[in-house]
């Protein structure tokens, strides 16, 4: 029996139409080096893991479309990203796939919202496979990720985020934002997990 079979890395919203340069915020210059960066870096942790039968789970945001095809956009982010269009987000497209150097992910988890367990499967998912410690990487430190990881704190996981496997589109709202994730999640790195599990 694995040892790490309770543990799953869970990857936040590591899509193509948000980091590969055909994607959605490709085409629109909507990008950031150290987001770039973040596939490369937590791929060896995400191998390891897999070896040693750790789970991955991902999240996927997700814009869900009415019956001309036109994606249902609030109007906080349509002024936010006036860039997106049809096709982008969309569920089952290119785009809303986990990017390849992280694929497969074992548990994919769509998304309308920054916080991954709200009006989701997630919770039910990671319960049913009994996940209770949860490493979380991805985008936005400031957004998705902590909202998540609070979400997650609330539901009793075991949680630590990594804090070079996660990026914001600055480095002052990525420190920020893991300064405000101490009182609730354990910060750790990619290095010392990947060391944890040799």
């Amino acid at each position: 029996m694995s040892a790490v079979q309770d543990t799953a890395l869970l990857l936040c919203d590591l899509q193509n139409d948000f980091l590969h340069p055909d994607g959605a915020y490709g085409r629109a210059g909507q990008s950031a080096p150290a987001i770039a960066a973040l596939p490369a870096r937590i791929r060896p942790l995400a191998d390891a893991l897999r070896a040693k039968g750790g789970w991955i789970a991902s999240t996927h945001f997700t814009l869900f479309t009415g019956r001309d095809g036109e994606p249902l956009i609030d109007p906080h982010l349509k002024k936010l990203r006036p860039f997106l269009r049809k096709g982008d987000f969309a569920m089952g497209g290119w785009g809303h796939r986990v990017v390849d150097e992280l694929a497969p992910s074992d548990l994919p988890v769509e998304k309308v919202g920054y916080d991954a367990f709200y009006a989701t499967r997630l919770e039910w998912i990671l319960r049913k496979v009994g996940i209770r410690r949860l490493l979380v990487a991805g985008i936005v430190t400031n957004g998705g990720v902590s909202s998540t990881v609070r979400g997650a704190h609330v539901r009793e996981f075991d949680v630590t985020v990594l804090e070079d496997g996660c990026a914001a589109f600055t480095q002052d709202l990525h420190d920020t934002a893991i300064a405000a994730l101490r009182p609730v999640a354990r910060i750790s790195t990619v290095a010392a997990e990947l060391a944890a599990l040799r």
